[in-house]
């Protein structure tokens, strides 16, 4: 099988977020859950996106981390595209169905970007009382201070923590500026706990205090339950992000935005996102709502990986 490391999200190498890229032979079949994760947890990324084409050229993609499998990865999708192009199977400008355990999915490559159309949102606990939402906070090795914010309307809204998924379920938690995103420090085996308890792959705190016009919000992103301490650009997160902005009006007026993440890594990344309500006679719930996430990958290695007979 032959395997790369990709910097996705990212302009150059060394920024963004490194997934590992494993194509199976053509042919062949998905080794193994138990090679595969003990491949992901070899290459040591906080995915690895293993990929098979169908026989009608569709790529069916599975996400492992280093613990476990999960149903989609959206750095690893971005990585996994950015090491096609590079290999010549697919072409700039061109839109690629993708098979995943979150479902039938569409990439688009437009120009250097990696555009994926995301999963349906969905809306898993859409608040916590008062103890739960210090439990949370605490977590994160900060307190609860209330998060306002005026909107383009000029009525003023409080922020607190939901729990979303747009193929990844995380706990979206706000905080008041970038310099309190920045001293968290979560007790991750709590963390783990808390994100077991409700059912969540992670916590996503943000704020809407950001570096200029460009950046809508800053991020950080920790799933500890799945092994990854913190990531350095969440592209389902992202598609989280922007939905729970969009429920709140903060986005009614501005539906592309960046979002800035992994600046406490030292890895910053810059994941693009859109949110398109699209017109239907009888829409129901979030199905009317087309959520992209996508950015830019380059690829710093390449190799063979030789499983034993």
């Amino acid at each position: 099988m032959r395997f790369y490391i990709v910097d996705a999200f990212a302009e150059s190498v060394f920024g963004g977020n490194p997934a590992g890229i494993v194509m199976i032979d053509a042919g062949s079949d998905f080794p193994s859950e138990d090679i595969m994760l003990k491949t992901a947890a070899e290459l040591r990324y906080s995915e690895t996106a293993f990929i098979k084409t169908l026989l009608d050229g569709t790529l069916h993609m599975r996400y492992f981390t280093p613990t476990a499998e999960v149903e989609f990865c959206g750095h690893a999708t971005v990585g996994a595209f950015a090491a096609l192009i590079r290999l010549g199977s697919v072409k700039k400008y061109t839109s690629h169905p993708i098979v995943t355990l979150s479902g039938k999915l569409t990439i688009e490559i437009d120009g250097d970007f990696i555009m994926m159309k995301m999963p349906t949102a969905k809306e898993i606990k859409q608040s916590f009382t008062a103890d739960e939402v210090c439990e949370i906070y605490n977590a994160l090795g900060i307190k609860y201070k209330p998060v306002a914010t005026t909107l383009p309307s000029g009525s003023t809204i409080e922020l607190l923590p939901q729990l979303l998924s747009v193929g990844f379920p995380d706990i979206f938690v706000p905080v008041k500026s970038r310099h309190e995103l920045a001293s968290i420090c979560p007790d991750f085996k709590v963390a783990s706990a808390l994100s077991e308890k409700y059912g969540a792959g992670g916590i996503h705190a943000f704020t809407l205090e950001s570096p200029g016009d460009e950046i809508m919000a800053c991020a950080r992103n920790f799933a500890p339950l799945f092994g990854i301490d913190e990531e350095a650009a969440t592209g389902t997160a992202s598609g989280g992000l922007i939905y729970y902005l969009y429920k709140h009006g903060i986005t009614f007026n501005q539906p592309n935005c960046y979002f800035l993440q992994g600046e406490a890594m030292g890895r910053p990344s810059k994941v693009y996102t859109s949110l398109n309500v699209i017109p239907e006679n009888t829409p129901t719930q979030n199905l009317n709502l087309e959520i992209k996430v996508g950015g830019k990958g380059a690829v710093l290695a390449e190799g063979q990986i030789h499983l034993p007979d």
